[in-house]
């Protein structure tokens, strides 16, 4: 993947593919493949759709998306490769677009359940964070608004129906947090991308050029495609060696099985 898009070799980067920092590359490939995952190695014992996973410990997830926040400005705005005016802007349209979706995610949480959820805000924000990431070097702040929030529309939406209405076992929604946001932010590239932001990238649809919207399509298409169908294939033929564990080991619990087995 990655010689695929930033390879000068690379097929989708002589079409003109743009993923500034991973989107294509790491988010749309892990979103696929996790689903491919999720249903080669099937739901764990008393899996039940419509009933999501509660955490643990709301406190120590809101610490843990602090720290993955702002882990994420090393990666986005590091994707500059120097201390230049493009980092400074892939750091705040990151920023941005993160509060964006986390904020939009609170938003839909609260209207559907009645009451703000901490939980729905730093889960958003790290959809937002994945959606970004594509465009976090060809876009300006007032786009990446746009992005955070459709990019938390479309996660929440994926997030409900994954957990509402098809049987798949994805407990972090790596498929529909990561995958979907950067399918998302992939597209979204191709609408809001500025040359004027990065003279090596492009126009997007809203600046004239209605192509690179076409090259976005193509590029997450077939990044998608090829991640899942290799991941499902490659799991298939570990499959003689058991992909999951046994039905007694999942009813006794992982941790304990784990603690009894001699390291």
């Amino acid at each position: 993947m990655p010689h695929w898009v930033w390879n000068p070799d690379g097929w989708l980067h002589k079409l003109g593919a743009l993923d500034f920092a991973g989107g294509i590359v790491v988010h749309t490939s892990a979103g696929f493949a996790a689903l491919a995952v999720a249903i080669a190695v099937g739901k764990r014992i008393g899996f039940k759709r419509g009933e999501a996973t509660e955490v643990n410990n709301v406190p120590l997830t809101a610490l843990g998306a602090a720290l993955l926040w702002f882990g994420w400005f090393g990666f986005n705005a590091g994707s500059a490769l120097s201390a230049s005016p493009l980092a400074v802007g892939a750091f705040v349209v990151t920023n941005t677009a993160a509060a964006a979706a986390g904020l939009t995610w609170l938003a839909l949480s609260w209207v559907q359940n009645g009451r703000p959820s901490a939980l729905a805000l730093v889960t958003g924000a790290v959809c937002g964070l994945a959606t970004i990431t594509p465009a976090s070097g060809f876009v300006g702040p007032i786009s990446s608004i746009a992005i955070g929030v459709l990019g938390g529309l479309g996660t929440y939406l994926m997030v409900l129906l994954r957990t509402k209405w098809i049987q798949i076992d994805d407990t972090l929604d790596v498929w529909a947090a990561h995958g979907i946001g950067g399918l998302i932010g992939v597209l979204l590239t191709g609408v809001f991308a500025e040359k004027v932001i990065n003279s090596v990238g492009a126009n997007g649809l809203l600046f004239g050029n209605p192509g690179q919207l076409l090259v976005q399509i193509l590029a997450v298409g077939a990044t998608a495609a090829y991640s899942f169908v290799f991941t499902f294939l490659l799991l298939k033929l570990l499959s003689i060696m058991g992909l999951g564990v046994t039905s007694k080991e999942g009813a006794v619990g992982l941790d304990t099985v784990s603690a009894e087995k001699p390291s």
